[in-house]
């Protein structure tokens, strides 16, 4: 089989990402339109993820969180985003570059990405130790709690319901195997 040199791989899966973005750049500014609202799985231990040393003890590998109703101060860069949420009723400030991002759905429409690896992005079996630290930024009053993360699958997420899950774009789909 022939090398990829392009790394369509990669390219696909920064598009895609860049779909995130656009989406949550959006918010933002406007606000959750209709009954939208988001499941943003992340990897905790990635490069740039910013947590308390609470929640990253709670949840040292991976982490969903829920932007639906109560979060607050949602700021997007090029890089990642930042958003303020309550957990058991303590508020925390997440930073979350797009590289960490390892799901992405929205229940409203059962649309969702869920990104592969990519070789050599990071390693995830060990936490950086000197993580980048966003600026702080002001908190407003809303609060939600975020569900724990929910166990690798294969399977694209389900719906709440018990209903049959949403089609997830999983670029493995378009690989030559």
């Amino acid at each position: 089989m022939a090398t990829d040199h392009i790394r369509y791989d990669v390219l696909a899966q920064t598009a895609l990402r860049g779909v995130v973005r656009t989406v949550l750049a959006d918010v933002a500014k406007k606000g959750l339109p209709g009954e939208h609202h988001f499941k943003i799985t992340f990897n905790t231990a990635a490069p740039g993820v910013r947590l308390s040393e609470r929640m990253r003890a709670q949840y040292p590998e991976a982490m969903t969180i829920i932007l639906q109703h109560q979060f607050w101060d949602l700021h997007v860069s090029e890089q990642g985003f930042e958003v303020g949420l309550s957990f058991g009723g303590v508020p925390e400030r997440l930073a979350v570059p797009f590289e960490a991002v390892t799901a992405f759905y929205d229940p409203a429409v059962q649309f969702g990405f869920q990104f592969e690896p990519i070789e050599g992005a990071f390693d995830r079996s060990a936490p950086e130790p000197g993580r980048a630290a966003a600026p702080a930024l002001p908190a407003a009053a809303d609060k939600t709690d975020a569900l724990p993360s929910p166990p690798e699958s294969t399977e694209p997420p389900g719906r709440p319901d018990g209903g049959a899950g949403a089609e997830v774009v999983r670029l493995d789909r378009f690989r030559k195997k």
